[in-house]
């Protein structure tokens, strides 16, 4: 079973991209998490813990490098992905999987105990809603939504950054302290799921002209980015299923 959808609060609009929740019992697998530049809430609510060491609530920061998963994690799972650069008005720009209550004390502790007294996967979508309402300032950064758009949309930085009227310095720190990721990385692991959008599952690849559909500069740099962000060649990639494009299997 699983359940999605965006955020019913106009007031996260601006940094939510979704909110889940999921029940599986199939076998549990190991799989390769590619990163989106993107930060996530994920709550355990099958068990107090999670195969990477943290506990049962955790916030996972932007990344760029890909990590290994255990799918025992989503035997009872409930997340909030954030939009790019959305994460900012709830929490510090930190790498890798973080416990909540070392972010967010005695509240963070509690999250998860609050989202199993839910009476069922909307209600603890609400839950989820609320406690975020409660966490953060929701101020809105008007140079960062502008750079991160333009950005998500394949601007050069130094364009991006002659469009907002600032140092290329002056952006690497805005990115710094409220993204987690440089710009022109960002702008690189963004590109790359623009790619992985593009890949047909239904017939062959012609990986040389998606590399130039993609703006890369020939196949071979396409190459790279695939064992930066994937830890994989292209030909290897062999995502779980056409709507979950960063979960490979291992």
């Amino acid at each position: 079973m699983q359940v999605h959808r965006g955020p019913s609060h106009p007031a996260l609009v601006p940094f939510v991209a979704g909110l889940g929740y999921c029940e599986s019992d199939g076998p549990a697998v190991r799989e390769r998490s590619i990163p989106t530049g993107c930060a996530q809430l994920f709550v355990n609510l099958h068990a107090d813990a999670f195969a990477g060491g943290a506990g049962g609530a955790a916030f996972l920061g932007a990344t760029s490098r890909p990590s290994v998963i255990d799918t025992a994690d989503q035997r009872a799972l409930a997340w909030v992905v954030f939009k790019p650069g959305g994460a900012f008005p709830f929490f510090p720009a930190e790498p890798g999987l973080v416990v909540l209550s070392d972010i967010w004390g005695r509240s963070g502790a509690l999250v998860r105990e609050r989202l199993l007294e839910a009476g069922g996967p909307a209600e603890i979508l609400d839950s989820l809603e609320s406690i975020l309402l409660e966490a953060g300032g929701l101020d809105r950064d008007p140079a960062l939504e502008a750079a991160v758009a333009a950005l998500d949309r394949g601007v050069p930085v130094g364009e991006v950054t002659d469009r907002l009227g600032c140092t290329r310095k002056r952006l690497i720190g805005l990115f710094h302290d409220r993204v987690g990721l440089t710009p022109k990385r960002f702008a690189r692991v963004r590109r790359f799921q623009r790619t992985l959008r593009r890949i047909p599952y239904d017939r062959p690849v012609d990986w040389a002209e998606l590399a130039s559909a993609c703006g890369y500069a020939d196949q071979s740099h396409l190459i790279r980015d695939f064992h930066d962000f994937a830890g994989l060649r292209p030909t290897e990639y062999r995502p779980r299923s056409p709507g979950q494009p960063n979960h490979v299997p291992l």
